[in-house]
C-alpha cells in the first residue's frame, strides 16, 4: 500500500520545510529538536507523538539525551521524504505550538 506513495523533489522539500518550525533536513531526514525541562516532560510529550504514530500509522524515530529530544523522519519504504513525512511533522508542530 504505502509503496505507492511518491518521494518528493529537493524544491518541494525545501517548500515543505519553509512551513513548518524549525524543522531542518539532515541528509534524507527532517528533524527537530527539543529541549525539556525534565525527563517527565519528555514521556508526556512522546505521549502525546504516541497519538499521532498510531492516527496516521507513520512511525518517526524518536532519540532521547538526557533532556533533549530529537524527531527523525523518513519513508522508510520509499527510502525518502514523502508527503506522510511532512503531514506528520506538521501533526507534532501543532501539538508543541512552536
Amino acid at each position: 500500500m504505502w509503496g505507492l506513495i511518491k518521494m518528493l523533489s529537493l524544491s518541494t522539500i525545501q517548500k515543505r520545510l519553509s512551513n513548518l518550525k524549525n524543522w531542518a533536513l539532515d541528509g534524507s531526514f527532517i528533524v527537530k529538536d527539543f529541549d525539556f525541562n525534565s525527563f517527565k516532560e519528555i514521556g508526556e510529550f512522546v505521549n502525546k507523538i504516541a497519538e499521532i504514530v498510531e492516527k496516521q500509522k507513520h512511525h518517526p524515530s524518536i532519540v532521547i539525551n538526557e533532556n533533549n529530544l530529537r524527531i527523525s523522519l523518513i519513508s522508510h519504504e520509499e527510502r525518502g521524504l514523502t508527503t506522510r513525512d511532512f503531514d506528520f511533522a506538521e501533526a507534532v508542530d501543532n501539538i508543541t505550538g512552536d
